[in-house]
């Protein structure tokens, strides 16, 4: 009886220890040899890696979504990654090519316009060029310096609706988190990387003014540089033919008997007209001005419009896909999605300028104002009552 438990005892016992010596065997000489081998951010990597497969693994509420996000959770830190430092590289850019324009348009136009424009054209186009380039340079230094909001680090009594998976903090509403700033934003609209900072509920004005008035200033140099465009393609054209072409004339009868010509020769070369390295560069300078101001005004133009369009919906670009697969879900059950924070367009942009009074059009609107939002971000009006800011 003995001898058949311990048979027993020792079949169920060798199977288990015979793999777990095997795996010592086999594991132990390769995690010493990678140890001593690998370098530690190799080690790093292969540890984050497996940690990516096994939480696809992770529980039963694992879809589609968390498996997608898994897979390419690799490429997204990538381009966060390069995003994030590339962010001055395109704030430079935004700077050197706002600047260049503005070089050509003082050395190269200006003196154009006093020479040849009447007294009130020259005072529109010196009132409203200057304007409009305070309003790009005030908007855009606010937009990329004011910080877009951030919900409380501690512990606060303040409503919220979910907690952020990778801050693990509570977010109030329409707080989403970016994962180029590493951080949770208040009324997140979109991280931009020619400001090298996020769109949200404190910086949002600031963003689509300067995106409104770049806009104005492009259309206004491609509207009032075309003449001066044609006629420098025109010149320039001109000159490249006929530096193609030999310019001479005929020379016959008595000419090359009184030695006009050299022998050989039957074409008198007459001078080119003067086009001197001054005048081609004015001339690219002119194009070069107007292909890049009516590019960058069709692109961001049609940004604008866009943004335009989901400010008087009282939407943010991320609430726009929100909404719309929120709707698809309420169609399904017979019933109509409506947004909570869409009050009315006319309201929405009061709102959105913080215009509390007529006046504020002009001081709030037309004119740099550095005045913050309405309201903290935490907290928003559900179904706003349809009350007027201001009389209409």
């Amino acid at each position: 009886m003995k001898l058949h438990a311990y048979t027993n005892c020792r079949m169920r016992w060798c199977p288990s220890s015979v793999l777990h010596l095997l795996r010592c065997m086999l594991l132990r000489p390769c995690t010493r040899r990678g140890r001593s081998r690998l370098p530690l951010w190799m080690r790093g990597t292969w540890a984050y890696m497996k940690l990516l497969v096994q939480s696809l693994f992770f529980n039963s509420l694992t879809d589609s979504d968390v498996f997608f996000d898994s897979v390419f959770e690799p490429l997204f830190f990538t381009v966060d990654y390069v995003t994030r430092w590339f962010g001055l590289v395109f704030v430079c850019l935004v700077v050197l090519l706002t600047s260049s324009i503005l070089v050509i348009a003082y050395v190269v136009l200006l003196p154009l316009i006093l020479n040849t424009y009447s007294p009130p054209w020259i005072a529109w186009h010196i009132c409203y060029g200057h304007w409009n380039l305070i309003m790009i340079a005030f908007h855009y230094y606010k937009a990329a310096k004011t910080s877009p909001g951030y919900p409380p680090s501690e512990k606060r009594d303040i409503p919220f609706v979910s907690v952020c998976k990778k801050c693990i903090l509570p977010k109030p509403a329409r707080t989403h988190h970016c994962g180029i700033c590493n951080r949770c934003i208040l009324k997140m609209d979109h991280h931009c990387p020619w400001l090298n900072n996020c769109v949200g509920h404190f910086n949002h004005r600031y963003f689509f003014s300067f995106c409104l008035f770049m806009t104005l200033g492009c259309v206004y140099c491609s509207i009032s540089g075309r003449n001066l465009f044609l006629e420098a393609y025109n010149t320039l054209e001109r000159f490249k033919h006929l530096d193609m072409e030999k310019p001479g004339v005929p020379v016959t009868g008595m000419g090359p008997l009184i030695g006009l010509l050299p022998p050989g020769q039957s074409n008198y070369q007459t001078p080119a007209p003067p086009y001197t390295l001054k005048d081609r560069m004015i001339h690219k300078s002119v194009i070069y001005m107007w292909v890049l101001t009516s590019t960058v005004g069709v692109a961001l133009g049609a940004l604008t419009v866009w943004h335009a369009v989901l400010i008087s919906r009282g939407e943010t670009c991320i609430e726009k896909h929100l909404n719309a697969k929120e709707t698809e879900r309420m169609a399904t059950w017979g019933k109509v999605y409506k947004n909570p924070f869409n009050y009315g367009r006319l309201h929405n942009w009061k709102l959105f300028f913080g215009v509390e009074k007529r006046s504020h059009w002009l001081t709030r609107v037309l004119l740099p104002s550095g005045h913050p939002p309405r309201g903290d971000g935490l907290t928003w009006d559900i179904f706003q009552a349809k009350k007027d800011l201001m009389p209409v």
